[in-house]
């Protein structure tokens, strides 16, 4: 174990941008701590000189061995489904378990935490042009259990490092994509689907892209650099779905999406694949709140990232290149 950098705890540390934080903590010369369920898989971790530490987020006891000693807190978990069976599960581990980390990083005077929060907390523009940190959002504004929850957690957030007066910095990532997304999330399935050729429409919507490594180097900048309570979007490079599936579909040798479905069309499909959902047990391919976001174009500015933090995403081309490769290279494609 590396003995010259502090001590970091990551939760999340086996999911997708977890790993890839616990990497660049580790790159940067720290000590890394990853709070892992007894069920989880490791291959992301296999092979790192890290310490790990068994636990739940909604089991608080067990959070106090996580976070003892601890300089610094990345708390990136999240239950990250666009649809479940069983929607409480998604706000237990979203917000209750946010709340549960966070009162344990205070008694146990941790002194800075990075809070993984989303873009999908954050308003979005009228006519389609990026949106920032400051652009205004309700609760009424939020689509399916994914986004409400995460609205939610970061509120919790926010108001419980104010009352405990903990060193909270809020990053929101937009659509990572890249090596090492073993499940893969809803993005790396989309961009899996267009790789295999499975991907023939599209729906008119767009998505920031970016790759999961900057992501995660966002994270190290924003706990270094970050400023307390402040909110700070880590993306990559605004395209639409078209452009998107159309790289792709280059890259792996497919022919490219031809036809433009308007979102009215798709939905009637995401309710039946929903209802068979149900029954099979088996996630639906396409949701009712996946079909109801495409109805507008997640673009987004991080311009506050570059001037504050120093963030230099690279292009969105060399994410999906990344992540076309890794699919292709675990036997997924």
């Amino acid at each position: 174990m590396n003995a010259r950098g502090e001590l970091m705890l990551v939760t999340g540390a086996t999911g997708f941008v977890g790993s890839a934080v616990v990497r660049t903590l580790l790159d940067a010369g720290q000590r890394v701590r990853a709070l892992v369920r007894a069920t989880s898989r490791l291959d992301n971790l296999r092979g790192l000189d890290i310490e790990t530490v068994t636990g739940d987020l909604c089991a608080p006891e067990t959070l106090r061995a996580a976070v003892r000693g601890c300089r610094g807190v990345f708390h990136v978990a999240a239950d990250y489904r666009m649809w479940t069976r069983r929607p409480s599960e998604i706000y237990a581990t979203n917000v209750r378990g946010s709340r549960n980390l966070l009162l344990a990083a205070a008694r146990a005077g941790v002194q800075r935490m990075v809070y993984t929060s989303s873009v999908a907390t954050l308003g979005t523009t009228r006519d389609g042009s990026p949106a920032d940190e400051e652009t205004s959002a309700s609760y009424e504004d939020m689509i399916g259990h994914y986004k409400r929850s995460k609205f939610l957690a970061e509120r919790k957030v926010r108001a419980l490092a104010k009352i405990h007066e903990l060193d909270v910095v809020i990053v929101n990532p937009a659509a990572p994509v890249g090596p090492r997304d073993i499940k893969p999330t809803p993005t790396g399935r989309m961009i899996l689907d267009a790789a295999r050729g499975r991907m023939p429409a599209y729906v008119d919507t767009g998505l920031d892209i970016v790759h999961v490594d900057d992501v995660a180097s966002g994270h190290w900048l924003a706990y270094q650099r970050g400023t307390r309570a402040r909110r700070y979007i880590l993306g990559g490079e605004n395209l639409t779905l078209r452009e998107i599936l159309t790289r792709v579909a280059e890259i792996s040798g497919h022919r490219p999406p031809r036809w433009r479905l308007p979102p009215g069309a798709v939905l009637p499909i995401a309710r039946i694949a929903e209802t068979w959902a149900r029954f099979s047990g088996r996630e639906p391919l396409i949701t009712v709140a996946g079909v109801e976001l495409s109805r507008k174009r997640m673009f987004f500015s991080h311009a506050r990232a570059v001037r504050e933090l120093g963030y230099a995403p690279r292009p969105a081309q060399v994410a999906l290149q990344d992540a076309v490769k890794w699919f292709d290279a675990n036997g997924y494609a």
